[in-house]
Parts: structure tokens; sequence; C-alpha cells
């Protein structure tokens, strides 16, 4: 607005008038210029008074620890775990050329390759999934219920999931049941053929007649050690051979209960092998197969010229499968990253998911409109925006496994003397601080000090460059 001559001044301040207020200087309860005052948490004094104990509680149970850690760990020990002389740096290069403790750190590079990435795949496949069915709320508690357990509790379960007793680990019995499934177990394991007969071989090779036979000429095939309290059902008392065409024999259990019979020869009572697989040799080649029916007698029509061997395979003497020794030498510690997994794999769940949901349905729905499949979704708009929490998930599992102990502790503890194979750096640490070791100790101490640090630095940068 114009002002006209001779108009009298409106009222209210002037445009001018105003930024001569908004530049003039604040003015202190006396009136005299002065600063704007500060708000409480900008004094630095008061910051410095607030968190001076926290500071100094740090600095006891973590600077001075690691800082005596690190140069215990340049001196050798003496009797009863005294400091010993100056070694420098040869602690270390024991962490690297002893072989227990070597061991213990290739276990540690597996763990790193392999469980976080494991651990995020299948967070994040269960996370996908979860935004698909009905009861979302249910499954992801189930799924993250596993985290309310500890890894002491998490491991005596998973030690006898996995004993290599059909009877009494999980694992082994749903192993054997599945196997015993698709593949009939053997029924003669503890059978083996009477001693003084003319056979050669062994349970494990298969018995073959150290004499060829010719079509017409029965041939006798005694075994015994069959249990008679329980035999195999089905078995009925065995024939002497029929002299149909071709090669024909019998294979029996040589003994019957009480005793008597002559050795060698089928006498009654004795009990025939039903369902043992018999083989034809002819120079040392495989011609003809068969099975022993139900009296236990076999027969091959089509030969009916030549001599022949018969060979009796080690299938039929196979030892039962007892499942697998899941904490051997070389599944022990695969078995333990599965018991990890199923700690972890809610916890990967819960923060993808929450990831997920932050992400704007509109891109997604636009994706859709346009003609992406779900896959190209997925892979085109999803994935990019749940980055960051991959990244922060996928970094937090490798701390985690980084400095992981307890539960390879315990269940390595149930495994005997193969519980050295599973041994991580943290372990390690723990052996040889309670054998008085205090160098080695200390120096595996510090690497793993300077291992973690630098995903710990990546995980905060990350986290203030969020925060701006």
């Amino acid at each position: 607005m114009t002002q006209q001559p001779g108009e009298p001044i409106a009222d209210g301040p002037a445009v001018g008038s105003a930024v001569l207020v908004a530049d003039a200087p604040t003015t202190g309860s006396d009136g005299r210029a002065g600063k704007p005052p500060r708000e409480l948490g900008q004094a630095r004094w008061l910051s410095i008074i607030f968190l001076g104990p926290a500071l100094i509680l740090l600095a006891v149970i973590v600077l001075y620890p690691l800082v005596y850690s690190a140069v215990r760990s340049l001196f050798d020990d003496g009797p009863a775990g005294t400091t010993g002389g100056f070694v420098g740096l040869r602690n270390y290069g024991s962490v690297f050329t002893d072989p227990s403790t070597f061991r213990a750190v290739k276990n540690n590079i597996i763990w790193i390759l392999v469980a976080p990435t494991v651990i995020t795949i299948v967070g994040l496949i269960f996370a996908v999934l979860s935004e698909r069915i009905r009861w979302s709320s249910a499954f992801k508690l189930v799924l993250f219920m596993p985290m309310a357990i500890s890894f002491l509790a998490s491991g005596v379960t998973f030690e006898l999931i996995y004993s290599d007793q059909p009877s009494r680990g999980l694992a082994n019995a749903v192993t054997v049941g599945i196997r015993d499934t698709f593949s009939s177990p053997s029924l003669y394991p503890e059978t083996h053929i009477r001693t003084g007969g003319s056979f050669t071989g062994s349970a494990s090779s298969g018995y073959t007649t150290t004499k060829a036979y010719s079509p017409g000429t029965p041939v006798l095939i005694p075994m015994v050690g069959l249990s008679l309290t329980s035999p195999p059902k089905g078995l009925v008392s065995a024939q002497p051979p029929s002299t149909g065409p071709g090669l024909n024999g019998v294979v029996w259990n040589d003994f019957r209960r009480g005793g008597g019979g002559t050795v060698g020869k089928v006498d009654p009572g004795e009990l025939g092998l039903k369902g043992v697989h018999v083989q034809a040799l002819q120079d040392g080649k495989v011609v003809a197969s068969t099975t022993a029916d139900a009296k236990g007698d076999f027969s091959f029509p089509g030969l009916t010229s030549a001599t022949y061997q018969v060979k009796l395979p080690a299938s039929n003497f196979a030892p039962p499968f007892n499942g697998l020794s899941w904490l051997g030498p070389n599944l022990i510690t695969p078995s333990i990253m599965i018991a990890y997994l199923w700690v972890y794999a809610g916890f990967a769940m819960v923060l993808l998911a929450a990831g997920m949901a932050a992400i704007p349905r509109d891109a997604l729905e636009a994706a859709r409109i346009d003609g992406a499949t779900e896959w190209q979704v997925f892979r085109r708009v999803t994935a990019p925006l749940l980055a960051p929490v991959l990244l922060v998930v996928f970094v937090t599992l490798v701390i985690n496994v980084l400095k992981i102990f307890d539960i390879v502790f315990v269940i390595s503890s149930g495994a005997g003397a193969n519980g050295k194979y599973a041994d991580v750096l943290a372990t390690q640490l723990f052996n040889a601080y309670g054998q008085q070791r205090y160098g080695i100790a200390s120096a595996i101490g510090v690497v793993l000090v300077l291992v973690v640090v630098p995903f710990m630095a990546l995980n905060i940068r990350r986290f203030r460059r969020e925060q701006r």
C-alpha cells in the first residue's frame, strides 16, 4: 500500500521497522543487550557432569582391561600363570601357527562367511512370507520366540537333538525314519557264514563259494548268528533245495533252538533266510541274480550249462543305519550353525519385516500397475529400498558371530573328544585362560577386538549418517 500525502501513519509496525526489530539484539532482564539464552542441553560443562560417571565406569570396566590385555599379550607365562619375560609379538604368531588355535581361526572364518549370510536370507524369506499370510503376528511370534531362550538352554536342547542314539536324538530318529522309508534295512546284519564252509569273503565284502557248481548240483549255504529269540517276521523252516532245471540251492540258519542236528545239512526246525539276495558268477562276473523264497530256496532256471560260483552280496549283512554323527569332526560346526540359525532367524525376520512395512505402498502398487511381476517388484523396488536394513542386520550378525561363545561351548562339551573341532576364538580364549596361558589368551582377546572394531565403526557411521 502507498502512503498518500497528508494521510496519517497507520497503526502497527511498517515493513522497515519489522526488519529493524528482527535485527535488534536481545536484551536481558536489566535491559542490556546480550547473547540469546542457551538451552539446558547446550551447556557443555553440564553434559560433562552427567556423562562423567558413565565415562569413568566405562574406562574401569573396558579401557583398563583392554590396555592391560594388550600389554600382557607381549609377555610370556611364568610358573602358575605369573608374568614371564617379554616376547613381543610371539603370542600373536602362535594364534596363527598353533594347530588348535589356528583351527579356531578357520572356524571363525567359516562362521563369518556362512552364518550371517544364511540367516539374513532366511530372515528375508520369512519376512516376505509373513506379509502374505493371515496370521502374520502369530507366525512372527513363533519364529521370534527362540530369542527369548538363553543360548545355554538352546545349546543343551540341541545337544540332545544331535545325540547319536536314534531312540534319544530327534535328528537321528528323523534321519533313520526317512532313510528306512526309501531303503529297507537289512534283515540279517548279525548273520555270517558258518566257519569251516567252502566260502571266502566277509560280511563287509560278501561271501563267495570257493568252488564252482554245475546245474543239477544243489548249493548249500549254511549261515549262523540269527537271533532265534526275536527272528525277523515270516521265517519258516527251511527245506532241502529243489531239483528243478538250472542252478538251485538253499540259504538257511544252520542252528536251531536247543541245538542238535548235523552241521551243513538242512535239519527240521532250522529257519530258511527269505529275502536274501543271491548272485551267480562266471569268471568273476555276475551273470544272474535272484532272491531266496520263504523257505530259503533260490533258483537260476536259465543257467543250464557251464559252472558257476554263488555269491551273497554284502548288502544282505549291512549293519542297520543308526543316523549321522552330527557332532562328529565333519558335521559339528554346521550342526551348531543350524542351532544358531534357529535362534537368530526370528531376529532377522522381525527387523526386515519392520523395514518392509516402512516401504511406501504407492511404489509397489505403481510397479504392479506397470506390469511388473512379483519377482521384479521385489528385485527392483523392495530390495533396493530394504538395502539399509539388510546391511544393518548383516553387520549386526557378523559382530555377534565374531564373539560367539556360549552355544558353541555348550554343544561342543557334549561332543566329547570331537568338541575341539568346533572351537572358535572365544572358546579357545576360555580354554587358554583355564590353562593359565594368560599370554596367548590376551593375544586372542586383542585379535577379537581388532576384528570386531571395524564392523562396529561401520554400524556407528551408518547410524550417524541416517540421523543427519
